[in-house]
């Protein structure tokens, strides 16, 4: 498979960055340099009507970052005069980045102190791979793909309304500091088709959505989900409502990763540790859930689209274990934080955009498979549902209550599926109870990354969960 083209831009500067590192490091107690290149284009199609343009992950600029006496700023600029790697260029543009910084830290003489953040040595590429380069592909074959998937779900009886939509997107960054010269290049895609069917009065919605870092093929993983969305859409038309209540509940992966994301994604993210606004930190090293659950977080353990070899501070990948057989036994962070904890960095520092601020972040998230099938789990269930087609959810880290929308829920009694189904489908509970009251977990493993992921209701960041089904309890309505 052929490589992603890493970014001429970044290519050609990185020599000069190299220089510009070496002069600035000598005037503070840590100096780096984050140059981001990241390049996309996004497809809609829709009845009657297509559209191209750029998805909003696009973004070119640095931040440099620097450190002294404790004291940490950021400067981010989105130009840098040529590429010539001579020692009077860096001079000159080291001396106007060390007037910003200067600046900056007279403004911050009762900023927090931390200790000096560590430089140790790393020099590292990767590039990444995909069967088709979306970006070599005339747009037109682009859009004619997805509206062809967008057809062939308008074929199917009672649907009215279909759209499909694509977005491509190359990830091109480098970091470089004293010790640590980094660099990325690798694609990663998402794709989606949404339905609408109707029965006089009555209409309901689903989707289905393909991700990874993958190129154009996505788009054959998209059409293949049609049939099935297509017969979802007829069998919601005769959607009931739940009666509230507890139940047993079956979550089939796209549930359960947001489960996972949700009550120990959010929940240990560190910096939320360091601001005393997490539950969790009082409950380290303390049962949380089953003891059958493991649960990760990290770029490194898996590929997804929340997968990379460094983060937005030059920490490398890696893969944290957040809760081991029930236990909670990390969280994951981003470098201040990890500081201000006397904890290791986990690589889990991300930002939006080069000018925004590096936040602890969910990469990938997910739950470990267990041991039985999906058909296991349904018959061991008297009376309960299974939730399928994440809509939405939300949790409160600082009081571990969560809730989830699914868009699907078949019945489920005396283990078997009845054929009766609930459309929309809202979860609630108290996060330890939830995982606590997990029995039994399905040998299957699968991820999704068609998402953001908000740090509140800003930063976005891309991420993906998953992992096996999920059995377990929840009050429905």
């Amino acid at each position: 498979m052929p490589e992603s083209t890493p970014s001429a831009f970044l290519e050609a500067r990185r020599p000069l960055l190299r220089l510009i590192v070496e002069r600035l490091s000598k005037r503070y107690d840590y100096l780096s340099i984050l140059g981001t290149d990241d390049s996309g284009i996004a497809y809609r199609t829709m009845r009657g009507e297509t559209w191209a343009g750029e998805p909003m992950w696009v973004q070119r600029g640095f931040v440099v970052r620097a450190q002294r006496d404790g004291h940490i700023v950021e400067y981010a600029f989105n130009e840098l005069e040529g590429s010539d790697p001579t020692a009077a260029a860096a001079s000159a543009i080291a001396d106007r980045i060390a007037e910003r910084l200067d600046a900056l830290f007279a403004a911050a003489k009762d900023a927090t102190r931390y200790p000096t953040l560590p430089d140790e040595p790393a020099r590292a590429e990767h590039r990444g791979k995909v069967a088709v380069d979306a970006f070599a592909v005339d747009p037109e074959r682009c859009l004619s793909r997805l509206a062809a998937v967008r057809d062939k779900l308008l074929e199917a009886p009672g649907i009215v309304s279909a759209t499909t939509r694509a977005d491509f997107v190359r990830v091109s960054r480098c970091f470089v500091s004293p010790h640590r010269d980094l660099f990325q290049t690798f694609d990663w895609s998402q794709a989606y088709v949404f339905g609408v069917s109707r029965r006089g009065e009555v209409a309901k919605t689903s989707y289905r959505a393909a991700s990874g870092l993958l190129g154009l093929e996505v788009l054959d993983r998209l059409e293949a989900q049609v049939p099935e969305l297509a017969t979802e859409l007829t069998a919601l038309l005769d959607a009931v409502r739940i009666e509230p209540g507890e139940y047993e509940v079956i979550m089939m992966p796209d549930m359960s990763g947001t489960l996972a994301h949700e009550a120990f994604g959010h929940g240990v993210e560190l910096d939320m540790f360091v601001k005393k606004r997490a539950k969790a930190a009082e409950y380290f090293g303390k049962q949380v859930a089953s003891p059958m659950v493991t649960m990760y977080d990290g770029a490194a353990g898996v590929e997804q689209t929340g997968s990379f070899l460094f983060d937005d501070e030059g920490n490398l990948g890696t893969t944290t274990t957040v809760i081991k057989d029930g236990i909670l036994v990390a969280g994951f962070s981003d470098a201040l934080s990890a500081l201000s904890l006397r904890m290791p960095a986990t690589g889990n520092g991300r930002r939006q955009a080069y000018d925004h601020k590096a936040y602890a972040r969910m990469t990938n998230t997910y739950f470990a498979s267990g041991t039985s099938t999906l058909e296991e789990m349904v018959a061991s269930t008297k009376k309960g549902w299974l939730l399928d087609r994440l809509n939405s959810g939300m949790e409160d880290p600082r009081n571990w209550g969560i809730q989830l929308i699914a868009l699907v829920g078949k019945e489920i009694v005396d283990g078997k599926l009845t054929g009766r189904v609930a459309s929309p489908v809202y979860c609630s509970g108290y996060v330890p109870d939830v995982l606590c009251a997990i029995d039994m977990l399905s040998k299957d493993f699968e991820l999704g990354g068609s998402g953001a992921c908000g740090k509140g209701y800003k930063e976005f960041a891309k991420v993906s969960s998953g992992g096996p089904c999920v059995k377990t309890r929840m009050r429905l309505g």
